[in-house]
């Protein structure tokens, strides 16, 4: 009787150059409970003559009358075999009992909520609106629709595969594709680290106000506290009487931040949002320190408890006395704005930053899929979801700010804005005056927590995701659990924010964001699509796709990804480099030099990994010049082409005898 199959593992290349030479088989045999074997199979799918077994059980005495030595079996097979095999084996051996398996998202579901949230966060409900409005109104959602079908769905569903066929984190994942700009993996860790120190800061503004809801009257209704400057202080927005600051800006001002004259005079910490800052972070640590299966169930209420506030808020303040001309006002299209070259680059920029591309959280979060999840279907409603989301903020917003002109008798243009501006000074100003206002202001800052939380997770795990991926066995050696890594890397987190809430904290906050958020990022998302759909190649990451859902991605896709992804990406960065402004914060100050100094180099911690990473990829590669960059040209990840799978007939010579 000859051994039948029970079951056959994926396939894995011994070489880049011999596909589908290595399969491992799960056999049984009448004198051993299970076995393991190496099938040298033919490109063409035809199993080759010779068989070879890798490791047998000892079968429980008293079963046949034998006893089989696994370890005497195993030396003796892998003598019999040609030295390529051998060694591929003995390979093989050694990474199956160093390696775990990588975990999971518990359901579909999980993932498809953990993406839309990290998507969906504060910029959909603070920059969206005020860019749409000062966009050409209604006329700017035609280029937004048309950079989400052009750039945003296409570089999504690219990230998406890369991450899900590799199942690793941005840095190892772009280091197999194109193992010469691996510093760009790197890149986007060190971005979305650096920008999650500070992003937190706006969770424990956030708690701050929240706190601050459940008062028995809204404090920054009034100029009747101790911090309001009763001179220049005005109950409603002061429109043109620039002497003027409203009750809200200076709850923000003088209350909340307690800031200073200037960035050169940093204060003392803010000891209130300090305790707040080790709250914030404690929650996201306690979020996500289970890693995908702790994060997957937070989703669950994080991801959607927004909509029902949003929802809620635009139901209530449609209702309101000037609402319409609100929403008249940005909605109006000027459609003059569609020929300017601006307007079109913003629509991108707003894509682009919005759906987090190149941020390394949508590879990270990705490569826990299982291998054949349908990421196209994916793509389409976490892209689609973010978009639409932004559009009902944008009715939410304007239609509050179209009733505070309403109100106080202003033009819609004099309380417009965008920026924490909107949601810790306008909007605040809004709730003082509308119908049960108690009830109004703690749902909104709620909806701003789970919106940044949901952010806030995907950008710490891409640091877990990189630290287990390089580091795992190391790490866990010195840690023991993985549950300690993620708590070094939030109270690193948390350090780094400490400065962000000093008296001088706004002027550090707005520094890191104008150097992070719109310097850097344009340069790793350039990078990142050069390697990717012009290094490696669209007929590469067509095979990727095709092997994960079994069919090609149709023309539209390899169309985007070879032409009209890249000069769009090339379009915005120029367009940054040559419209690139210092940073600013409010209308009146201007950074000193030493800072901009400072920002500058906040940009090159991330940006320099790329030239850094190419340079050792070089020195290390042997040969002449040539053939080194030949070399780092070239993907280490294996592909194989569906065509040539086993087939169904070479699978069925394994049956019984």
């Amino acid at each position: 009787m000859g051994p039948w199959v029970a079951s056959l593992s994926r396939c894995s290349p011994l070489s880049r150059n011999s596909r589908y030479e290595n399969c491992r088989v799960t056999l049984y045999f009448p004198k051993c409970y299970l076995s393991q074997a190496y099938i040298v199979v033919g490109r063409s799918g035809a199993l080759s003559e010779q068989t070879y077994v890798s490791k047998w059980a000892e079968p429980k005495k008293g079963h046949y009358g034998d006893s089989y030595d696994g370890e005497e079996k195993e030396e003796v097979a892998l003598a019999k075999m040609p030295p390529g095999n051998a060694e591929a084996m003995s390979l093989e051996k050694a990474d199956h009992q160093s390696t775990e398996p990588r975990e999971t998202w518990g359901r579909r579901l999980e993932f498809v909520l953990a993406s839309i949230g990290y998507a969906v966060g504060l910029g959909n409900v603070w920059r969206f609106p005020y860019l749409c409005y000062r966009s050409g109104g209604g006329a700017f959602l035609i280029p937004y629709l048309i950079m989400l079908f052009l750039c945003g769905i296409p570089l999504l569903f690219m990230e998406f595969a890369v991450g899900q066929y590799t199942r690793l984190g941005p840095v190892h994942a772009v280091a197999k594709i194109c193992p010469l700009f691996k510093g760009v993996g790197l890149a986007t860790v060190v971005i979305s680290y650096v920008l999650c120190t500070y992003y937190n800061v706006l969770m424990t503004w956030a708690l701050y106000y929240l706190l601050h809801s459940f008062s028995p009257s809204l404090p920054w209704q009034s100029c009747n506290n101790t911090w309001n400057a009763v001179g220049n202080c005005s109950t409603g927005f002061p429109g043109n009487a620039t002497h003027l600051q409203s009750a809200s800006q200076q709850f923000f001002d003088r209350k909340v931040l307690q800031m200073t004259t200037g960035i050169e005079h940093a204060g003392g910490v803010r000891w209130e949002l300090f305790g707040l800052l080790v709250l914030a972070w404690a929650i996201v640590y306690f979020c996500i320190f289970k890693g995908v299966k702790s994060t997957g169930k937070v989703v669950y209420f994080t991801a959607t408890f927004p909509y029902f506030i949003l929802f809620a808020l635009l139901i209530n303040n449609v209702q309101l006395p000037g609402a319409k001309d609100g929403i008249l006002f940005f909605l109006m299209p000027n459609w003059s704005k569609l020929l300017e070259v601006q307007v079109w680059v913003n629509a991108a920029a707003q894509i682009f930053n919005s759906i987090g591309i190149s941020f390394g959280s949508m590879i990270s979060m990705a490569s826990y899929n299982k291998f054949n999840n349908n990421i196209l279907r994916d793509t389409f409603i976490v892209s689609l979801a973010n978009s639409a989301t932004s559009i009902v903020a944008g009715f939410v917003i304007f239609s509050a700010i179209g009733y505070m002109a309403h109100i106080h008798n202003l033009p819609v243009d004099d309380i417009a804005t965008d920026g924490p501006g909107l949601v810790f000074v306008v909007y605040p100003e809004v709730f003082s005056t509308m119908p049960v206002s108690q009830l109004w202001a703690p749902l909104f800052f709620i909806m701003l927590l789970c919106l940044g939380l949901d952010s806030q997770f995907a950008m710490v795990e891409v640091a877990v995701t990189f630290i287990m991926d390089g580091f795992g066995k190391k790490a866990l050696q010195v840690f023991k659990r993985k549950e300690l890594i993620v708590l070094l890397v939030c109270s690193v987190g948390f350090l780094l924010g400490i400065p962000h809430i000093t008296r001088g904290g706004i002027y550090v906050f707005q520094l890191m964001d104008h150097y992070t958020a719109v310097v850097s990022l344009m340069f790793l998302a350039f990078f990142e699509v050069l390697a990717i759909t012009l290094i490696f190649g669209v007929r590469r990451l067509s095979v990727m796709v095709e092997n994960m859902l079994g069919k090609k991605p149709n023309f539209f896709f390899r169309v985007c990804w070879q032409f009209l992804s890249p000069m769009l990406v090339l379009g915005i960065l120029i367009s940054s480099i040559v419209q690139y402004t210092p940073a600013r914060y409010g209308k009146s100050y201007t950074y000193p030099l030493w800072a901009e100094v400072v920002g500058w180099f906040i940009s090159l911690v991330s940006i320099i990994w790329i030239p850094l990473g190419a340079l050792h990829e070089l020195w290390t590669t042997k040969g002449s010049l040539l053939q080194r960059l030949k070399k780092s040209l070239t993907p280490t990840i294996d592909l194989e082409s569906v065509s040539e799978k086993p087939s169904s007939e070479s699978i069925a010579l394994f049956t019984a005898a």
